[in-house]
Parts: structure tokens; sequence; C-alpha cells
């Protein structure tokens, strides 16, 4: 899968266990001018938390990840990058990812499946956000 050398648009870390989800949101974005890094569970996303050198503007991750909750990585990525949306995506329907407690209502959601257009329109939404969207 090729890769834009140059580093435009917003940056977004996409954590997705589903490869083949991962390579198709990650197309996604990029032709959406999206800059996206990849992480295939929590302790990967964690990880490019920490080492990155330049600024995540969104974690975007599936709510259902092996080990930890998607809220439960936005929590501690949050603490690692205190600036940085988080959209959660899932196919558990937004009623009952609130209802679990996996995300708190009103927290930026995406329903699997998604279009790329649905995807890219709620990852600009929360950048224009002025107030910060914080993991609790």
């Amino acid at each position: 899968m090729w890769k834009a050398t140059e580093r435009q648009g917003p940056v977004v870390l996409l954590v997705e266990d589903d490869e083949d989800l991962r390579e198709l949101a990650t197309q996604m974005l990029e032709m959406r001018g999206f800059s996206v890094l990849v992480a295939k569970d929590p302790v990967s996303a964690i990880m490019t938390c920490r080492v990155h050198s330049g600024a995540i503007d969104v974690l975007l991750t599936d709510l259902g990840l092996p080990g930890v909750s998607g809220g439960e990585l936005a929590r501690s990525a949050s603490e690692v990058r205190p600036g940085m949306k988080i959209v959660y995506v899932s196919g558990v329907p937004e009623e009952i990812a609130v209802k679990k407690g996996l995300i708190r209502a009103g927290s930026p959601f995406v329903a699997k499946p998604y279009t790329a257009d649905r995807l890219a329109g709620m990852l600009r939404m929360v950048l224009a956000q002025g107030a910060e969207s914080t993991a609790r």
C-alpha cells in the first residue's frame, strides 16, 4: 500500500483490529486529505502516541478492541496526548454503547458500516470544534 511522502492535512491515529477495515479506512481518509497513522491494537496505539514526533489531531478508535475497549484506550491515549480529539466507531449501536458505559452520551461516534464521507465529515466536525473532546 502506498503512503504519501509529504504529511498534509490533519493527522489521524486509526486503531482498528480488523486488517481489511484498517486498510479500507486508511485509504478512505487519505483520499480525503487526512494523514493516517495506523495501529492494530491498543498497545501499538499508545506506543504511536508516545513515539510519533509530530502532532496527532484525532484518535479514531474502534470500540471493540482485543483486551481493552476503545473508551479505555482513549483515556490512556489522552494522558499521553492531552490535546488529541477522540472519535469512536463501532458495529454496536450508539445507544447500546452508551448504556453499557463504553462511551459517554454525546461522544463523537460513527456507526459501522460507514461511508467515507460520513467518517471524514465526523472527523472534520470534531476538528472544527474549539473545545477539546476528552475521554472520561
